[in-house]
């Protein structure tokens, strides 16, 4: 029988751990599907990895490692997918805003030849306002730089070994999750589902770590904003010639008059336009250099004993 791995990133979760892995266990079993949990703490400073190992004390399919602190999100799936050893692998919220219910469904996909399974959001559930509006101005952001729509994806879904095995093959240490599974094709179905509210904790995302998530992501994933650069300065010389073809007529007109406020805002607006090219440039920079010194994606501080070889 065909065994299912599913993924499950955890950032301070201790109260959603033990809830997670028996309702994932029951559903599963009920299903005759075979499987395994992999937990993965992502350098949490409260009880999740130990609430992970009992876990795995009482149940030998979860399976769970520790980070040697916080690597985020993405290190954290990538970590599970190297552990998993599934023929399929889930990759899922610990906190089940993903409903497991559909998980038989997207299983049932696989097994009739699809390679990956997206879980597309029909609803987002209860939100506040703010969050809402953080969220909405994320996936308009990540949609226009990496020309796919971030609206209603998520990091909720079914891949085929041979899909995992090329993803971690990939040699780059910045990546982008969500998005790399959409480029690296494969024959594709999706499901739809409605964000689930937690039962325990609350949300790690808010309006800063989600633009930080989604600029870090955009320039590891995406040249456009480079592209930007280019634009600016093709829009500063069209809009400086004619500013030139204005004051030359004026001149020859004899109605030139003082140019101390014009050029006050030119060199303003030369000014800006130059240091935010000089920072976009810079971040890129930045990332040329965090590839190239090669340090790993995450260190694993350490895993329960049912997880067998080197991490």
């Amino acid at each position: 029988m065909a065994l299912l791995s599913i993924v499950l990133p955890s950032y301070n979760e201790e109260g959603n751990i033990k809830n997670t892995a028996e309702v994932l266990s029951s559903l599963l079993k009920k299903n005759n599907i075979e499987y395994e949990l992999v937990f993965v703490d992502d350098g949490s400073v409260d009880g999740t990895y130990e609430l992970i190992n009992e876990a795995a004390a009482k149940d030998p399919n979860v399976k769970g490692i520790s980070f040697s602190r916080n690597f985020g999100k993405e290190a954290s799936i990538f970590a599970g997918l190297s552990v998993a050893t599934g023929d399929a692998v889930i990759v899922m919220d610990c906190d089940l805003q993903h409903p497991a219910e559909i998980i038989p469904e997207m299983y049932s996909l696989w097994q009739q030849g699809y390679e990956v399974v997206e879980g597309i959001k029909s609803s987002r559930g209860k939100e506040g306002l703010f969050h809402k509006m953080a969220a909405g101005i994320f996936y308009s952001v990540m949609s226009g730089l990496i020309k796919m729509d971030m609206k209603s994806t998520s990091d909720y879904k079914l891949l085929d070994r041979k899909v995992v095995n090329v993803l971690l093959s990939l040699p780059e240490k910045r990546t982008f999750f969500r998005a790399l599974s959409f480029w690296v094709g494969f024959k594709t179905a999706k499901v739809d589902y409605e964000v689930q509210e937690r039962k325990y904790g609350k949300t790690k995302w808010n309006f800063t770590s989600l633009m930080r998530y989604a600029i870090n992501n955009a320039t590891s994933f995406s040249t456009l904003p480079l592209q930007i650069v280019t634009f600016l300065g093709w829009l500063l010389l069209i809009f400086s010639l004619i500013l030139g073809v204005q004051t030359l007529v004026k001149y020859f007109c004899g109605t030139a008059a003082e140019g101390f406020p014009t050029v006050i805002l030119l060199v303003l607006l030369i000014g800006g336009i130059i240091m935010i090219s000089l920072g976009i440039i810079g971040h890129y920079l930045a990332r040329i250099y965090e590839e190239v010194k090669g340090r790993p994606k995450y260190i694993i501080r350490t895993h329960t004993d049912n997880i067998k070889g080197n991490l």
